[in-house]
């Protein structure tokens, strides 16, 4: 070797040397500065301590007054389950799925992290594509509940070093408890009891095999596997859930198998007509909550809500109304097609197309293809074919188009209708032999019936609530023909005339102020001149220019008559009547105006139906409520109706005693002798006055009708002994609903058809009768005791001392009769039957005093 090469080696050797050392120094350095970003990154991070009192938002839950859950208020729709009661196999088909060295590794697992830095790598290499991190369970929880989702290395640390820490302070039953409560799945589902419910309408100890792996499956990208768009993609990732558990030891080959052959069985849960006859109730409900509490609180407050709504008479008032608007709706005409369509191109798809009129419900678009003599035929939006008779077309002739002069229905219209459909198999798709159980959806078509019904979302609107007039208890509150057509709850906002269903509250205050049912009054014209205002004001009866003279205040309350009316409050003086009607909460102040008399004060059905409920339940007022009970998600109850104190109400065990009894505290209205009276004169007008059309119900029933002028509002309030009904049907702008179109034929129908229903399975129960009240056989038409010249006979209601006595009629005939006029000063016309040497024997007579008392209905 030459001293030259020599030379030249030691020069590379020094040189490569130096080298190394810089790579050395520069690698320390960067390892330096990777150590304190790092550590300046770990001096900035959220503590993991927060996670140890972490209370997540939790679903408030709304349930009806038989527990069925009806609603439900979240940002984030989640029930908190403790891993106690998780099952093994839930935890299992998620730790497969996502994270199969959890209950060995610290927090990190290198492996997986190399792997997703690998393939990271190559989608930003490529362009496309989410960046992969490997993230463990236990780095999901530090993203999801302390950190941001930002796809950015800084997170990525900042995740790893809180995963290290939280898996030195919680054990893994903590972190797999924290991450299955907080994993979203899709569809505003946090959690896995919430998915359960969700999907499957199951807690988590019912969810089998199948069913565990699936939410397993939504945990990576839930719209991706979404079970009601993408079944198939869902099925596949299940699969391989079940195929990694099998792999982990979980369960057996065997197992999942079985699993992997179980058909994708997913509910939709709160939908179905209960659910969609709820939503005025609900929605008002929500609106008082927020006022109490506060949106925070009620949409991640975890709230258990229990309200007082009957869900079977929910349905039913709904019902109740939409029938009667659409049959008043259809006594005014066809209003026309709501769209047209070129009938020569694809059909189906142009109905798919189209956006259905607001309330359409179950009614499907359809669209004209020919009309003739019989009827006409029209094609659905899946290109089926049904059929509406010849009635529906001469109905529709009514409708004429402004712009074309063309009537009825041409070939290409859009028409509403109803057509019922069956379900059956599919041609050829039973041609394996499944049995209908094992068929696939796509195995099944839905076949219209050949007739169908032409429908018209009606243009009128109305209201019903029905409430328990002993409790205040709010069963049923529908507030308009569709919640989808109108939010707008007309029985808490819409401020309208009561009319007639008015008036007896004037005959309440008549009662106090000495008048009786029996009192006769003048039913002729009748003129009031307002000194004040220089004006003068005319009522006339329903039936314009006639009047029928003298007759007694129970005839005057069921054939609804005006003048009388007018007459009475102007007698008692209007103060009284506007004090009566705010002591049972119908206004704050009404003017003492004597066309007050006859409804003109406006108020809304809520507070009407409150009204009416002092009346049936003895004169006691009750304050209307949706709610029973609020608690918070420990359980403490934040808001109860009922605050009376039950010391025997504690009991651990029903030892056969009479159930405690409690105090009623409740405020005395009225007199419960008058309340009596009304209710008794108010079962009359069912029985032979405006309101007949409910005495085909055949139980004890009571009600008022009402219609204001011109026709505009027709409303219907009444009662049986335990459920108070109010119902107005109008326009939301106000005009009339049609000559004769009244509160009887208009809301007397929905009321009966209402009523027809609840009460279909209750007995028969009479109105209760409060002690003190005198029963006394009557002359209807006179109100005097009967005589050989009586028509109809009735028992009228007397406070002692008032019930007719004994004289004779100017027909020569004997009477015990008589009538104190309100506004004499005598004594009225009550003579002694023995002063005329009667054989009138008073132990003979036992007296008709009714002794029952109301204490036993609150």
């Amino acid at each position: 070797m030459t001293d030259e090469t020599a030379k030249k080696r030691f020069l590379t050797w020094k040189l490569a040397r130096r080298v190394a050392i810089g790579i050395f120094i520069l690698v320390a350095l960067c390892f330096i500065a990777l150590f304190l970003w790092v550590a300046s990154l770990a001096r900035d991070l959220p503590s993991h301590q927060r996670l140890a009192s972490y209370e997540p938002p939790i679903t408030s839950r709304v349930h009806a007054g038989d527990g069925t859950l009806i609603a439900e208020f979240a940002e984030e729709h989640r029930v908190f389950v403790p891993i106690e009661s998780i099952p093994d196999h839930v935890v299992q088909a998620f730790v497969a799925a996502e994270d199969k060295k959890f209950f060995s590794h610290s927090g990190l697992d290198y492996v997986g992290i190399l792997r997703g830095a690998i393939n990271s790598a190559k989608i930003k290499l490529t362009g496309g594509g989410n960046l992969q991190g490997g993230s463990t369970i236990t780095q999901q929880v530090a993203k999801n509940m302390l950190l941001t989702r930002d796809q950015t290395i800084q997170r990525k640390v900042k995740e790893a070093i809180i995963a290290r820490r939280m898996e030195k302070a919680f054990t893994k039953d903590e972190i797999i408890e924290l991450y299955l409560n907080e994993i979203y799945l899709g569809a505003r589902s946090y959690g896995v009891g919430s998915a359960a419910l969700l999907y499957f309408n199951k807690s988590l100890p019912e969810l089998n095999l199948s069913e565990a792996a699936i939410l397993a499956s939504l945990a990576k990208a839930p719209s991706a596997v979404n079970p009601y768009r993408r079944p198939e993609r869902l099925l596949a990732r299940r699969n391989y859930v079940l195929s990694r558990m099998v792999e982990d030891g979980y369960i057996s080959n065997e197992e999942a198998e079985a699993a992997k052959e179980r058909p994708l069985e997913v509910t939709e849960r709160l939908r179905g007509p209960e659910y969609a006859a709820a939503t005025y109730f609900v929605q008002e409900l929500r609106k008082q909550l927020i006022e109490q509490y506060g949106e925070e609180a009620l949409q991640r407050g975890g709230l258990s809500i229990r309200t007082t709504i009957d869900t079977t008479l929910q349905l039913e008032a709904q019902e109740a109304l939409q029938n009667g608007l659409e049959s008043y709706d259809r006594r005014h005409g066809y209003r026309g097609p709501f769209a047209t369509v070129d009938p020569d191109g694809n059909v189906a798809e142009q109905l798919r197309d189209l956006t259905l009129p607001p309330g359409f419900g179950t009614w499907e678009a359809g669209m004209i293809t020919q009309v003739s003599n019989s009827g006409a035929t029209v094609t659905l939006n899946d290109a089926r074919m049904t059929s509406i008779s010849k009635e529906d077309v001469e109905w529709a002739k009514g409708f004429k188009d402004a712009d074309t002069g063309r009537s009825g229905l041409s070939k290409g219209d859009v028409v509403l209708v109803e057509v019922e459909r069956t379900e059956e198999r599919r041609p050829g798709s039973d041609e394996s032999g499944a049995a209908d159980d094992d068929a696939a959806e796509d195995d099944w078509i839905y076949v219209p019936a050949k007739t169908a019904i032409l429908r018209q979302v009606p243009a009128v609107e109305g209201a019903i609530v029905a409430l328990d007039p002993h409790t205040g208890r709010v069963l049923a509150m529908v507030g308009g023909y569709s919640f989808f057509k109108s939010p707008f709850n007309r029985v808490t906002q819409a401020v309208r005339q009561p009319g007639s269903s008015f008036k007896p509250f004037v005959y309440g205050a008549a009662l106090e102020n000495g008048y009786t049912p029996s009192t006769r009054i003048l039913d002729a014209p009748f003129v009031y001149y307002d000194e004040f205002t220089d004006e003068t004001w005319k009522p006339e009866n329903y039936s314009a220019g006639r009047s029928y003279g003298e007759v007694t205040m129970r005839t005057a309350l069921e054939r609804s008559f005006n003048q009388v009316t007018a007459r009475v409050a102007v007698d008692i003086g209007m103060p009284a009547v506007s004090e009566f009607a705010e002591r049972f909460g119908l206004y704050d102040d009404l003017p003492p105006y004597p066309a007050m008399s006859l409804g003109s004060g406006e108020t809304t059905p809520w507070r009407l139906a409150k009204g009416y409920a002092a009346f049936v339940n003895g004169g006691k007022e009750v304050t209307p409520t949706l709610l029973d009970r609020v608690q918070d998600r420990h359980g403490t109850t934040m808001y109860k109706h009922d605050t009376r104190p039950c010391e025997g109400c504690a009991a651990e065990e029903w030892d056969g005693e009479l159930p405690p009894e409690l105090p009623d505290n409740r405020e005395q209205l009225v007199d419960p002798i008058i309340a009596y009276q009304i209710v008794h004169m108010l079962e009359g007008v069912v029985e032979r006055g405006t309101a007949r059309r409910a005495a085909r119900i055949g139980k004890p029933l009571a009600a008022k009708t009402g219609t204001t002028n011109d026709y505009v509002d027709a409303l219907t309030f009444g009662f049986s002994p335990d459920l108070v009904v109010g119902i107005w049907v109008g326009f939301d702008t106000p005009k009339t609903l049609g000559e004769g179109e009244a509160g009887g034929s208009v809301a007397g129908v929905i009321f009966t058809e209402f009523m027809e229903k609840a009460l279909a399975d209750e007995p028969a129960l009479p109105f209760r009768i409060p002690p003190g009240v005198r029963l006394v056989s009557v002359d209807h038409d006179t109100g005097g005791l009967p005589t050989g010249g009586s028509g109809e006979i009735i028992v009228e209601a007397f406070r002692p001392g008032t019930e007719p006595g004994a004289v004779f009629d100017d027909r020569g005939g004997f009477s015990i009769s008589g009538n104190r006029g309100a506004s004499e000063g005598n004594e009225g016309d009550t003579s002694d039957p023995f002063s005329e040497g009667l054989p009138f024997d008073p132990e003979d007579t036992p007296d008709d005093v009714a002794d029952e008392s109301l204490s036993d209905i609150y």
